[in-house]
């Protein structure tokens, strides 16, 4: 075995959705186990706090997958009509 040569390792993307997809698919989760999709999803956002969102389809791990302050700016600039 050649111990002087560096390996290679890449992890792929378990998923390809952008996040307005994943904020969907979320919102879906939530209404479908029956919690206000916008109340947890704002107590999550503002706390960092993952337990705000359901576990159910995944919803929990898809939601980690975005940066909240990436999900902020997102938001803004939609509201404010640059998106």
């Amino acid at each position: 075995m050649d111990f002087d040569k560096t390996m290679s390792f890449k992890v792929e993307k378990e998923n390809n959705l952008d996040s307005e997809e994943i904020m969907k698919k979320v919102y879906e989760a939530l209404v479908e186990k029956g919690y206000n999709p916008i109340n947890q999803i704002v107590g999550y956002i503002l706390s960092g706090d993952p337990t705000y969102i359901t576990s159910h389809e995944n919803a929990r791990n898809l939601i980690r997958s975005i940066e909240r302050d990436e999900l902020l700016e997102k938001m803004v600039k939609k509201y404010i009509g640059l998106e």
